[in-house]
């Protein structure tokens, strides 16, 4: 029985980083091994809709990059050699499919190793982010570079130097000191993913699943090696308290439903129960850091029965700590929401104005903007805002419910 392609892209994005990591660790040649993944990722997404899902997809992947790397290696002597040298060091099961019915712990190993491997000290923090959403994340290129406001081709230029730079460097785990200086960018990078995920910056859909799923995974995964440490379980918390609300994100059609319109019979409180908890415990760690300022905030509105009975004064509190902790455009964007909705849509309108140079007209300014306008009564100017939003965003779904918006107050 045929599987259908979204379950063919979800276990591609899946396997995709542990074959990485796979072929990383017995080869080395970070770029090659990619380029490899990317071709036997090809070729699955081609022949697996027609001919099935083979029983065990990762090791087909491995097998089908391992022999495209090997066909590339080859025609380099001295490369050969050193792929000889690292096949000596391989376990003799390594590259063998398991039993049926049974998994291969190594591969989620291989993936936190890529990883932190990706957060190499040789790169700065751009380059080990970028690389990281690359190689890791399975974003696009294109996809990174609107994430951060940069050109296309300046991202593709960072991704590539990094690649360079980290060539020919051992694939293993780092010890604990390396570790802990490599923690903030894994998080960061995570917390991208998640993001991607949670509101795709392009395309039909609103919501990335398996970009949410595998960043909350992979979140995990750094928890079990780092359990006491505060950033890592308020990051978790933050992703599980924002992911809990994803089903009522979305109307029958796709369109984007507001946070303060959702139903909230249909979220998540399983999640929500253990991203409170989460965060309870994050504060316990030590002095509070942005996630687990943000899964505070979160928390706050999941635990609102409706929108009315949200506490803004509490939230703009948090607000306040975490752009003096942990200044950025975005959260002192939050901020303005929080500071309209408890001193009024000018006073938040008044706030706004310190973003201007910052977010240089970013689709979100002008959406705020125009949310704002409408709650102050101000229609025309809020009609003319909502739709530079609209034409700011590559989201569909967002550009849908903006113009509609629009639509709505000059109707």
């Amino acid at each position: 029985m045929l599987r259908p392609t979204t379950e063919v892209e979800d276990l591609l994005r899946r396997h995709a980083p542990q074959v990485l990591g796979a072929l990383v660790r017995r080869y080395g040649h970070f770029g090659a091994a990619e380029d490899a993944v990317q071709e036997a990722l090809l070729a699955a997404a081609r022949q697996w809709p027609e001919q099935g899902v083979p029983d065990n997809p990762r090791g087909w992947l491995i097998k089908v990059a391992a022999r495209r790397l090997t066909d590339q290696l080859r025609s380099d002597e001295a490369r050969r050699r050193r792929e000889e040298d690292a096949a000596l060091l391989t376990p003799r099961d390594a590259f063998t499919a398991p039993p049926p019915g049974e998994g291969r712990a190594p591969s989620d190993d291989d993936t936190l190793t890529l990883l932190f491997l990706c957060c190499h000290p040789l790169l700065g923090p751009p380059a080990q982010v970028a690389l990281t959403l690359r190689a890791v994340g399975g974003l696009t290129t294109a996809e990174i570079a609107r994430a951060h406001l940069v050109p296309e081709s300046t991202m593709a230029q960072r991704i590539s130097r990094a690649k360079t730079r980290i060539r020919g460097e051992s694939f293993r785990q780092p010890g604990p000191e390396d570790r802990d200086s490599r923690l903030g960018v894994v998080l960061q990078v995570l917390y991208l993913i998640f993001n991607e995920g949670y509101t795709a910056t392009s395309g039909e859909a609103l919501h990335r699943a398996d970009l949410a799923r595998e960043a909350i995974r992979l979140t995990r995964s750094v928890r079990r090696l780092l359990p006491r440490d505060g950033a890592v379980t308020g990051l978790l918390a933050l992703m599980l308290l924002t992911e809990a609300r994803s089903a009522a994100r979305t109307g029958p059609h796709g369109e984007l439903i507001p946070l303060d319109e959702q139903d909230r019979g249909r979220w998540d409180r399983r999640a929500i129960a253990e991203g409170t908890a989460l965060v309870e415990e994050a504060l316990s760690q030590g002095p509070a850091g942005a996630y687990q300022l943000q899964a505070a905030i979160a928390a706050l509105h999941d635990e609102a029965a409706d929108a009315d009975a949200t506490d803004w004064p509490q939230i703009l509190a948090l607000y306040d700590l975490l752009v003096r902790r942990a200044p950025e455009p975005m959260a002192e964007l939050g901020r303005a929401v929080a500071f309209a909705m408890v001193h009024g849509p000018r006073a938040g309108l008044g706030e706004l104005t310190a973003l201007e140079d910052r977010l240089k007209g970013h689709y979100r300014l002008h959406a705020v903007r125009a949310h704002l306008l409408e709650r102050a009564g101000d229609v025309e100017e809020a009609c003319a805002a909502y739709r530079l939003a609209a034409r700011g965003t590559l989201s569909r779904p967002e550009a849908r419910y903006l113009q509609t918006r629009a639509a709505r107050l000059s109707s």
